[in-house]
């Protein structure tokens, strides 16, 4: 990437981290409610599907904003995604639900395009990247 688009990129990537940030800790804050409407959709294991969603949602926008593993995260965060959507919107005649299903599909396509196109310059992914790239063609000094 260019050093443009590798400023786009971590801004794109702070701007979809922040909106699951967002969601992660209100559910930390409400813990009760999420688990009760998780149950109320008929999930299974509510207690267990909240704190899957919590560590999705908290740890993988703090990783995906850093660029920790980005490709990964942004996948599984996808899955995720796809994963919520089907779950908890899915009453196409409710024009709301209708609504939230496609920003959630819009959401994936962001993070596909982190997928595809990786951390950027500005991650700890291209840190370390450039890291090795820089130790594997480093000269080896002769011993003295």
């Amino acid at each position: 990437m260019s050093k443009q688009y590798d400023s786009v990129a971590v801004v794109g990537r702070v701007l979809i981290g922040v909106l699951f940030l967002m969601s992660g800790l209100s559910k930390l804050a409400a813990p009760t409610a999420t688990q009760g409407y998780i149950a109320s959709v008929g999930l299974p294991a509510p207690v267990l599907a909240y704190a899957l969603a919590v560590a999705v949602e908290v740890l993988g926008s703090l990783l995906l904003i850093a660029g920790v593993g980005t490709r990964f995260v942004a996948a599984g965060m996808t899955v995720f995604t796809l994963a919520t959507a089907l779950a908890f919107h899915n009453n196409f005649a409710d024009q709301n639900q209708m609504i939230h299903f496609m920003k959630n599909i819009a959401i994936m396509g962001g993070l596909l395009q982190v997928v595809a196109l990786g951390g950027g310059w500005f991650s700890v992914d291209g840190v370390l990247a450039r890291s090795y790239a820089l130790s594997a063609n480093a000269t080896p000094q002769p011993a003295e």
